[in-house]
């Protein structure tokens, strides 16, 4: 006999709900037949549903929820990943989605992109059609709606603390023409400002630094331990496994420490808008 896949739930989301899925079922004394017995669905999907490698239909996750007595918490699940499809999100950020709303404090490192919260309509726009190309008008339109939308959070009576780090050849490259470079940059700033937030721009240095691989994201709560959440082009990983989450959390430290001030950073930010709306930027990188 092979040995048993358990899922990583540090891997992904699905692997998450897979392993506590496969928890709570041997902690009730339940096989996958006695779990199955009474729905719709076979043990070959409740096993794969346990091994991370597929999401949950709402009609087993309202079964499930009922036989292990889990207070509606997979249709919870489930109703997430809807509102996210129906909101223009990508199904992995359909956890993420609900976190932020809730968090105390919000910590990003962007080497790539502009984080979501300080995006424009059109810098938006721009990201949605490189990384879909074959997305129709509607789709991308849906997607810059559902990314603006995010923004509200800074308008609740106790909105997360936030603080991002971005690399500097974000405020230099000219990722959409340089009126929309200059809009984009006047955002940054005046969200960063309006919101009492922290911004850091990190200069290009020789060498490595901290979190050289990639976008992260960090979320406090009040009432929950920390998570992390790592987003590549067309995935998300979401990862709550303290001792890696602790690991993350010196990394960004360290990279803040590294980073330019955020009165500085800021200045730099100004300069960088000024300078794309009297053409100066497109001339020096030409």
């Amino acid at each position: 006999m092979s040995p048993r896949k358990d899922a990583d739930p540090s891997a992904s989301v699905p692997c998450f709900y897979g392993a506590e899925l496969r928890f709570l079922r041997e902690q009730a004394g339940l096989t996958l037949e006695q779990l199955a017995e009474g729905s719709y669905r076979g043990i070959p999907l409740l096993s794969r549903i346990e091994r991370g490698e597929c999401g949950m239909p709402m009609d087993l996750a309202v079964h499930i929820d009922k036989r292990l007595n889990t207070n509606g918490f997979f249709e919870r699940r489930c109703e997430a990943v809807a509102k996210a499809r129906r909101a223009g999100h990508a199904e992995y950020f359909a956890d993420v989605l609900e976190m932020e709303q809730r968090a105390e404090s919000i910590e990003e490192w962007a080497p790539m992109l502009v984080p979501g919260l300080l995006q424009t309509p059109a810098y938006t726009r721009a990201v949605v059609r490189a990384t879909l190309p074959r997305a129709t008008d509607d789709e991308v339109e849906e997607k810059v709606t559902a990314r603006m939308s995010r923004s509200v959070i800074f308008d609740g009576e106790t909105p997360p603390k936030f603080w991002a780090i971005l690399d500097e050849s974000l405020i230099h490259h000219r990722a959409v023409p340089d009126e929309q470079m200059a809009e984009l940059l006047e955002h940054i700033a005046k969200v960063v400002r309006a919101t009492r937030s922290v911004l850091q721009i990190m200069p290009k240095v020789d060498g490595v630094h901290p979190l050289v691989t990639g976008e992260l994201r960090v979320m406090t709560f009040t009432d929950a331990p920390p998570v992390l959440y790592a987003e590549s082009m067309l995935s998300g990983q979401l990862i709550d496994y303290p001792p890696l989450v602790k690991q993350y959390r010196e990394s960004y430290d360290l990279l803040r420490a590294a980073a330019l001030s955020p009165a500085a950073s800021l200045s730099m930010i100004d300069t960088a808008a000024e300078e794309f709306r009297n053409g100066k930027q497109s001339a020096q990188l030409e």
